[in-house]
């Protein structure tokens, strides 16, 4: 441990949790009495373990975790790039960045209700990390990451949806993510270069641009199928169409869960073969 790493107990209220700054270099993370609320501001933690720990409360303020390795950690509560410390109100003028570079988040455990904030992920690893129900990752960078495992209704933003002169940006970090390893179920990418990630590929997934005139085709191929199951591939596409359009210029990550969840499998598998086999001929 670094001689200018400290961490004291602080309070706020009736809440008494420990505040955690300066360096910390390498070692097993700890706290005296065990009660892992623990705010970091201002902190560089490198090299440190945070493995198999359970945080009721976690809040990182302009800090940095580097090597990191949060496997098998649990969240009850997380901040992972606050916007302010110790209940001060925040401005809404400075919003400094939270970075975690070569972390390693192996089954971690992430709430729905995580606060992302403004952390930007390096080169970090999620590797079967629980990453479900995350809507609001508005401000949240992603550069080289690695994603294993299923990862279910997550959206990814490239674009902050406001606070633009706080954070001191107009665009979001998000390339040469890898998840060919990843399930994708309910994720959206949305202002993002698809091309500038790499997804898993045929026959699940692919990357297809000019969706509209692609389902345009593919519904007028649908001529001779039983009207239920026109209608209903009819409304998923349509909404899916949309999104592309208002996201991605017309560009989107296609599977069998873009093209519809409650339709039979083997008509997903018609669709999405016809979807990825179009062509300018067929206009």
């Amino acid at each position: 441990m670094s001689g200018t790493f400290r961490i004291a107990p602080a309070h706020l209220g009736l809440r008494r949790y420990w505040l955690a700054q300066g360096e910390m270099d390498g070692g097993r993370f700890e706290v005296a009495d065990g009660n892992l609320d623990v705010s970091f501001v201002r902190a560089r933690m490198v090299d440190v373990d945070f493995s198999g720990l359970r945080f009721s409360h976690f809040v990182a303020y302009d800090s940095v975790f580097e090597r990191c390795d949060f496997s098998r950690t649990a969240f009850d509560h997380a901040s992972m790039g606050a916007t302010g410390h110790g209940g001060r109100q925040w401005d809404g003028r400075t919003w400094p960045v939270t970075v975690y570079r070569e972390c390693r988040f192996t089954r971690t455990r992430l709430l729905p209700d995580t606060f992302w904030g403004n952390a930007r992920f390096e080169r970090c690893v999620f590797d079967g990390a629980r990453l479900r129900g995350f809507y609001a990752t508005h401000e949240a960078q992603f550069v080289d990451c690695t994603f294993r495992g299923k990862i279910h209704d997550v959206n990814f933003w490239g674009t902050p949806t406001g606070h633009t002169s706080a954070l001191g940006r107009d665009r979001n970090a998000f390339t040469g993510n890898d998840f060919t390893g990843a399930e994708l179920i309910g994720v959206s990418f949305r202002h993002i270069d698809l091309y500038a990630q790499r997804f898993p590929g045929l026959p699940g997934y692919a990357v297809l641009d000019r969706v509209d005139q692609r389902v345009a085709a593919a519904l007028a191929a649908m001529t001779d199928w039983p009207a239920e199951i026109k209608t209903e591939a009819a409304e998923y596409l349509r909404i899916s169409v949309e999104f592309a359009i208002a996201y991605n210029d017309g560009h989107a990550l296609v599977s069998h869960d873009w093209i519809g969840r409650r339709l039979p499998p083997d008509t997903r598998d018609q669709i999405f073969s016809l979807l990825v086999n179009y062509s300018d001929d067929q206009q």
